[in-house]
């Protein structure tokens, strides 16, 4: 396998796809270019049946399987997307699917999988572990292996992606593209250096897992535990993808857990599409890199939507946190009868709402007769949270921000 596709393996691919995958909208976020300082467009992958862009390398794989692999069956290792999307195509076509899934994997995508028809096989705690695993099973059972990004096949299938968007969006100035083993970057690479050779194509991993930046700056950065972008926390990049992504991508950026975070947040509140970490990526480089891609028309992919509802809960409490909308005060006050009634009465006067009260007497460097208050509040935002401070003070109470 040379590796090295060009636009006509994608645009083939983009011929067994018809009518397969969704042709996603790629559309101008007015609100985001406002706060991004650039011109934001949004290719919305997540709309996928399988909520992930995953779905077209995977049916341009399986569709040129010849009459005796399909008999025989496939298998792969997945942390989820790229399981989804064989486990449904392989469905489609009548084709036995075997996925090995790392124990991590979140239950989420391990029941979307299965519901999917597909056999699922959880072992190691990592992907290699799992890949190993999963080669290990192929070997036994005659199955043909369908590797989530090191094949030419996956690689032009993703690459369907860039010719939507370039469609579209024909005068696009960069393409930002979360990277994990980099299937979906080398196939629309390929694709935007044929149509645009002038455009910028940008990689995105995660400072957790900055595996493919590692390799193409000659770094040799730590790999982390987890990320919140568990969809590209991949530990080895792909071969094929490593050698079309140093010659047709332009730079490879990290950004950090808390960027991600605000980018799923920002796009559930601003434009009502739910994203996972990966999805995010793309949008957290523009956060933390304003001055990149300043003025420029970017287009963004939100490669997936597969989030674990608990994660989703928890990014959501974090983000009110970040803007100031949820936030912890503490009051000392005396311990008599209807003090805590007239500071619950003084927060409703002000319009702030109280989510928790935490009254705490004995854990305490309190004199005896006084008493620890904590009170955790929704808010407007900060200033809306000093004038709840100010008009407690104004009452007589100590009240600091916790």
């Amino acid at each position: 396998m040379t590796g090295m596709i060009e636009i006509d393996d994608v645009r083939a691919a983009a011929a067994r796809l018809t009518d397969q995958v969704l042709d996603t909208p790629c559309v101008a976020s007015k609100t985001l270019s406002q706060l991004t300082g650039c011109q934001v467009f949004l290719k919305f992958e997540n709309l996928q049946y399988t909520a992930s862009f995953k779905e077209r390398g995977a049916c341009n794989k399986l569709a040129q399987l010849a009459p005796d692999e399909r008999r025989r069956g496939v298998i792969a290792m997945s942390a989820g997307n790229h399981a989804q999307g064989v486990a449904y195509h392989a469905q489609r076509l009548g084709i036995r699917a075997v996925i090995v899934m790392p124990r991590f994997t979140p239950g989420v995508k391990i029941e979307r999988t299965r519901g999917f028809g597909a056999e699922v096989v959880l072992h190691g705690h990592t992907l290699d572990e799992a890949r190993a695993h999963a080669r290990a099973l192929a070997e036994q059972q005659g199955l043909v292996f369908v590797h989530p990004y090191d094949d030419e096949a996956i690689m032009a299938g993703q690459g369907t992606v860039a010719l939507e968007m370039l469609r579209d969006q024909p005068s696009l100035d960069a393409l930002v593209v979360a990277v994990g083993g980099g299937g979906l970057i080398a196939g629309m690479a390929t694709v935007a250096r044929a149509l645009r050779p002038d455009i910028e194509i940008i990689g995105i991993q995660t400072e957790r897992f900055p595996s493919m930046f590692n390799v193409i700056k000659g770094e040799h950065r730590p790999l982390g535990n987890s990320t919140i972008a568990e969809g590209i926390a991949v530990g080895t990049p792909g071969t094929l993808t490593q050698a079309v992504i140093r010659e047709r991508v332009d730079d490879v950026l990290l950004v950090d857990e808390g960027d991600v975070e605000q980018a799923i947040v920002m796009l559930l509140e601003i434009e009502k599409t739910l994203v996972e970490g990966a999805g995010a990526a793309s949008l957290a480089a523009l956060l933390r890199y304003p001055q990149r891609f300043a003025g420029k028309r970017v287009g963004l992919v939100l490669s997936g939507g597969n989030i674990d509802p608990m994660l989703l809960a928890s990014i959501i409490e974090r983000g009110m946190v970040r803007a100031g909308r949820l936030a912890r005060i503490r009051i000392s006050a005396r311990d008599v009868p209807g003090n805590l009634a007239r500071i619950t009465a003084i927060v409703a006067e002000t319009g702030a709402n109280i989510d928790e009260v935490h009254h705490q007497r004995a854990f305490t460097l309190l004199a005896a007769q006084n008493v620890a208050i904590e009170l955790v509040l929704q808010t407007r935002g900060p200033a809306h949270l000093r004038q709840v401070i100010e008009a407690l003070q104004t009452a007589g109470f100590d009240t600091q921000p916790a």
